[in-house]
């Protein structure tokens, strides 16, 4: 069984026991443990050699009974259709959260960006909405930035909707550049909202952020903004890490000059003589300890050895069901993915508002409103896990999918 799969089936566990303490049957479960729509294409794209190479595609809509699903096109060679089936289902979930008028949706392509050229990336980008373009819209799917995707490769998939639809529509993706319809404050926008939610649960321990030890799995793009983030409000960065190890320092590390010397894919250890391992990382002590990079980090044989009072989990799926029940079993405040990683789509939701009605909001204004999202849905999430006594990732879950259910029985779908 693949990682990919394990999140899948994993991601249908808890979603069944969430919608059961919610009261709801199996027929509820039936509709929402999957996508209701699975796209796959083929996208020909004339390489710069003069061959033709063939990419495959995936698009997942979750459930649109809310409203238009959304969700990121990641471009990667791994990509899987079981991996797109559980992320759009994750995007629900989030959406849910922070109570945004959203499904879930997600896309992706097999590919290797890294290894095309710009001129390729581009016709695949206009191949890949070309393809998929009678399902998706302003009022349907709304594509976003995901895994080695960003800003230039939206504005040529919006400009090949525009073209196909025969009319400016920027409202159908988000993620653009601010000249072209973008918003405020997106591009930091995953990290800024990790950063809020790790002062509402520090706040809930009793942890003042002035002097917190931090540790962060993940110097990337996620990994180095939160670092940077917490290095400014007065945190000690204790530990950070990249794929070829980490670098420790009880005293905290000079953040700065680490993003200074970070490549463009956040490698900065290889720099250095004195490293640990990623495993050690983990283990290190600390306040709060965030898993920034990616999935399976913390399961049964390590989440005993955790040496932190909380876990914020900004990666997807960094603690396996097995960890989580041992973290919790412990006493350590674990905040899930899907609510600690929602300040993305909080932020693409906004910029989609601004582009409906035409009218552009300032930073300050982008940071208040995604504040209050995230603040509110930290409450909520943190009430029903107190109340409820369970952990907040089931928490986080019956939150998430009631909205999507109540919505599809009103509309008689289950």
């Amino acid at each position: 069984m693949t990682e990919n799969l394990n999140l899948f089936t994993s991601t249908q566990v808890v979603i069944k026991e969430a919608l059961e303490k919610l009261g709801y049957d199996e027929g509820m479960y039936d509709l929402l443990k999957e996508p209701l729509r699975m796209v796959e294409v083929r996208i020909p794209v004339r390489m710069d050699d003069g061959k033709v190479k063939v990419f495959k595609g995936f698009r997942g809509q979750h459930n649109d009974a809310v409203g238009p699903t959304k969700g990121g096109v990641r471009f990667h060679p791994d990509v899987t259709l079981d991996e797109v089936r559980a992320l759009s289902m994750w995007m629900t979930l989030k959406a849910g959260i922070v109570d945004l008028p959203y499904g879930g949706g997600k896309g992706g392509i097999i590919c290797d960006p890294r290894e095309m050229s710009m001129n390729e990336l581009e016709k695949l980008s206009r191949g890949y909405v070309r393809a998929l373009s009678q399902v998706m819209g302003p009022a349907k799917d709304i594509p976003a930035p995901d895994v080695f995707t960003n800003a230039q490769i939206m504005a040529w998939m919006m400009d090949e909707y525009s073209r196909i639809d025969e009319f400016n529509s920027p409202g159908f993706i988000t993620g653009k550049p601010i000249v072209l319809g973008g918003s405020q404050g997106r591009d930091r926008a995953t990290a800024e909202g990790v950063t809020i939610i790790i002062n509402e649960a520090a706040k809930k321990h009793g942890i003042d952020m002035k002097g917190a030890r931090i540790v962060i799995q993940g110097f990337g793009n996620a990994g180095s903004f939160l670092s940077k983030f917490l290095h400014d409000a007065g945190a000690k960065v204790v530990g950070i890490s990249d794929a070829y190890g980490a670098l420790h320092d009880p005293d905290g590390l000079d953040i700065d000059y680490l993003l200074d010397r970070r490549d463009s894919f956040g490698t900065v250890t290889t720099l250095f003589d004195e490293t640990i391992t990623n495993e050690e990382l983990l283990e290190l002590e600390c306040d709060i300890l965030v898993p920034a990079a990616i999935e399976n980090q913390i399961t049964e044989k390590n989440a005993h050895k955790i040496n932190a009072k909380i876990v914020v989990e900004a990666a997807n799926g960094p603690t396996t069901s097995e960890g989580t029940r041992i973290l919790t079993e412990r006493g350590i405040l674990l905040v899930p993915d899907v609510l600690a990683s929602a300040g993305g789509v909080t932020v693409s939701y906004f910029e989609w508002v601004q582009n409906n009605m035409g009218y552009y909001w300032s930073e300050e204004e982008v940071r208040e409103k995604m504040t209050e999202k995230m603040v509110t849905a930290f409450d909520n999430v943190y009430t029903v896990a107190t109340t409820r006594n369970i952990d907040m990732r089931l928490a986080a879950y019956m939150i998430g999918v009631r909205k999507t259910a109540e919505a599809s029985r009103f509309r008689g779908w289950a």
